[in-house]
């Protein structure tokens, strides 16, 4: 009966006593999420099932944040669809501009997704609340809106992959390292459709925010989910959210995995992807002259309040690169305020930034940052995909927040310890 931490949870929500690797099976849902771009399409197919409601009010979360506030016509027509449809159903969870944040780093915030759950969204970094220690996984619009009418999805059970960490951090070395480390070594389709699950002594430094941050980018090795085991952080950081029961599921000691890996933190330095894909990382040492025009510290993956102070610490008392351009996107309102409160804000617009409100924006190359041709920037970003930020000829190079808050002093790529010695 050994299972891990993910067949426990997909086990229990199936409600089996068992499952494994392979087994297709029907899950009941605790959340389903769908934002501005993906929540039109599976509100079409939702209709198209005929049903009367949806399965449960309470549980489904609509998170307009791509392209809000909204750039054009065509943005603001899809934030009014999923508006009138959370009226129509009465849909608990729609965030209203001003209540919007970056839906992967506001569901957590916000006590709606907890430890133990099982969550699907019509978006592929879905995979973040696995620092929560839920399965989390991104699907289709179809499957959405399916979803949403029944309360209930089907899954292919993933094999699980262990990654042990131990080690110590070196000074600015950060969770965005440590995962594009992961990616460089493993590659984009090192864990295609496995279950990226982190282990180790080194985890119990890794406080939530770099956790989510580790599991966010698990889909860009592939992964159908990443994990980490629950704990007294785990603890902490939903204790005063939690508005319902949660879960904490373990891993068997006996449990079965498809492979184990190893990786020994303090030999981690800062990392750079380099276009056009995460897995192209070289450490900061071999990086070389890269020119920037564009640096970019926000996302679901680096956007939360640790990631500002972080590059606040290397901002402070200097200023961005002349022809540079440094873009602030707090992922969230409460951690806009946050910053804003400790006088972060202060540390970033003497030095020449520009700070955003919570969008996704850049990211996807939506708006709020668009690369012009043979443009670089260094972003905090998951993805750099040819014309990810923009024209197709752009490049974009993933880093820390430490990283890119050094390179736009710098007006290259370069790390930390370059501009403060």
């Amino acid at each position: 009966m050994s299972m891990t931490i993910t067949e426990k949870i997909l086990a229990k929500h199936a409600g089996l006593e068992k499952v494994e690797p392979n087994d297709l099976i029907i899950a009941k849902v605790d959340i389903i999420l769908a934002n501005d771009i993906t929540a039109p399409i599976a509100i079409e197919q939702f209709k198209k099932t005929g049903a009367k409601k949806v399965f449960d009010e309470n549980k489904i979360a609509l998170v307009p944040d791509h392209f809000v506030p909204n750039k054009d016509i065509k943005s603001a027509m899809q934030v009014k669809l999923l508006r009138d449809f959370a009226k129509e159903y009465n849909i608990k969870h729609f965030f209203e501009l001003g209540q919007m944040g970056i839906e992967h780093a506001l569901l957590p915030e916000q006590g709606i997704v907890l430890p133990g759950d099982l969550v699907i969204g019509a978006d592929s970094h879905t995979c973040t609340y696995g620092g929560l220690s839920a399965f989390a996984t991104g699907m289709g619009s179809t499957d959405i809106g399916a979803a949403m009418a029944s309360g209930e999805t089907w899954l292919k059970v993933p094999e699980s992959i262990k990654f042990i960490l131990k080690g110590e951090l070196n000074p600015w070395v950060e969770a965005k390292d440590i995962i594009l480390y992961i990616i460089g070594d493993i590659g984009v389709d090192g864990a295609l459709y496995k279950s990226m699950e982190f282990t180790g002594p080194a985890i119990e430094k890794l406080g939530m925010s770099a956790r989510l941050t580790i599991a966010n980018m698990a889909i860009e090795a592939g992964a159908k989910n990443g994990i980490f085991p629950p704990d007294n952080i785990t603890k902490n950081y939903v204790s005063d959210k939690a508005a319902r029961e949660y879960n904490f599921f373990t891993s068997d000691e006996d449990a079965n995995y498809s492979d184990s890996k190893e990786y020994d933190l303090s030999q981690i330095e800062p990392i750079v992807a380099f276009p056009h894909l995460p897995e192209n990382t070289r450490p900061i040492s071999q990086v070389g002259n890269v020119i920037i025009d564009q640096a970019v510290i926000g996302s679901c993956t680096n956007g939360r309040i640790e990631d500002l102070r972080s590059a606040a610490k290397i901002l402070k008392g200097k200023k961005i690169a002349k022809y540079v351009r440094l873009i602030i996107i707090p992922a969230t309102p409460l951690i806009y305020k946050q910053a804003l409160d400790e006088g972060l804000f202060e540390i970033f617009l003497n030095a020449g930034a520009v700070i955003s409100p919570p969008t996704c924006g850049p990211c996807l190359g939506g708006y709020m940052g668009i690369l012009a041709k043979g443009e670089k920037a260094v972003a905090t970003t998951n993805r750099n995909f040819v014309g990810r930020m923009g024209h197709p000829e752009s490049e974009v190079y993933l880093a820390s927040p430490a990283v890119a808050a050094a390179s736009a002093i710098a007006g290259k790529i370069c790390g930390p310890e370059e501009i403060l010695s």
